[in-house]
């Protein structure tokens, strides 16, 4: 056998061996905007419809997800001038439910909302508020904790929303698995009125599952990233809040190495052409 055939199959298998785990890394870029309370005043349309530019002149985005309060108050006409103006996204958005989003005795029920956005986006697949989405060898567990009849700041995960989300997990315990919602679990400030009722049953169930990476949220209009128990747990600032930004949230995992999370804020100026 050729004697140079060999080395180089040495050092291919060198290789392999070496650079196994970054062979196998999952790496996945997306973007979260939150906390819209679009309405229809002239300056809410113009931050939107210049995020939704920014938005499209990021590369190697997967998707977007709008983690809640959409809308500033319950009313279909808003909510669908907002699908109207994040359709011209270029790759696919999801929508979280928050408590600005729906009320039901005023007419604008869960089920109610997402009909109104699958009226005006013929391509937007969830059907229910708690949904999964699979990208890229992960899975994200969209958690509606909203309510609907008696809406109010407080977060409520229901005990049937808690036992799918366990359910998700045991499913997919074979994929890095990250949290979407509305309202967090380590707040990024301290706000009584806005705290998760009973988030501590909620993070005992997370504690059960070595896949869940990170939990990602609105809510409080405030920037914060925490740790606890091995899970990253992200917060973002409000989009109509100056000084108006967005996440861009990178999660890259393999084998042999813990998840790396890289996040960027993207300023969105009402300024800019």
């Amino acid at each position: 056998m050729n004697r140079k055939f060999i080395i180089l199959s040495f050092i291919s298998i060198i290789f392999c061996f070496i650079f196994q785990g970054i062979a196998c890394a999952r790496v996945i870029k997306f973007i979260q905007v939150t906390d819209v309370h679009y309405n229809n005043e002239p300056y809410r349309k113009e931050i939107l419809t210049k995020t939704v530019k920014d938005i499209n002149k990021q590369k190697g985005i997967s998707f977007v997800i709008f983690t809640g309060d959409n809308v500033d108050s319950p009313k279909e006409e808003h909510l669908e001038e907002f699908v109207k103006i994040v359709n011209h996204i270029d790759v696919p958005y999801y929508l979280v439910i928050g408590n600005h989003d729906v009320f039901k005795s005023n007419g604008l029920s869960k089920q109610r909302y997402i009909e109104v956005i699958k009226e005006n986006n013929f391509f937007y697949k969830p059907k229910k508020a708690n949904y999964v989405i699979k990208k890229g060898g992960f899975v994200f567990i969209i958690a509606d904790g909203a309510k609907e009849v008696i809406p109010g700041a407080v977060g409520y995960y229901r005990e049937d929303t808690l036992d799918w989300v366990e359910k998700q997990l045991k499913k997919y315990k074979n994929r890095p698995a990250v949290i979407v919602q509305h309202f967090p679990l380590v707040e990024p400030k301290k706000l009584k009125s806005h705290e998760t009722y009973k988030k501590d049953e909620y993070l005992t169930r997370l504690d059960k599952y070595n896949n869940v990476i990170a939990v990602v949220s609105g809510h409080f209009h405030t920037n914060g990233e925490n740790m606890r128990n091995g899970v990253y747990h992200i917060s973002s600032p409000s989009l109509m809040v100056p000084p108006n930004e967005y996440k861009i949230i990178e999660i890259s995992t393999s084998k042999k190495f813990s998840p790396i999370i890289y996040t960027e804020l993207k300023q969105v100026s009402p300024e800019d052409n």
